[in-house]
């Protein structure tokens, strides 16, 4: 399973999407775009992350860029996974 398939799962289980995981794509705008991510929520999503994938994330790692959309958040995954 690629990344962004397990990021869909992270999603819905911190964010409670219900229905809306099925709409989930690359082109998803994440920050901005779902009510339910809020400065906490991405804290939780970035906690579910590090857990399920096993990495660190760094602070100065993440950005607004990071969380724009689900395609950026997937690509900095496997950034983080290929190191």
């Amino acid at each position: 399973m690629q990344a962004i398939e397990y990021l869909k799962d992270i999603l819905d289980e911190t964010l409670n999407l219900g229905p809306q995981k099925a709409h989930l794509d690359t082109d998803t705008v994440l920050l901005g775009g779902m009510a339910e991510l809020d400065s906490m929520a991405v804290v939780n999503v970035i906690a579910a992350i590090e857990e399920h994938f096993g990495f660190s994330v760094e602070d100065d790692e993440i950005n607004g860029k990071t969380f724009e959309t689900l395609g950026s958040l997937a690509a900095f995954v496997e950034s983080k996974l290929s190191q």
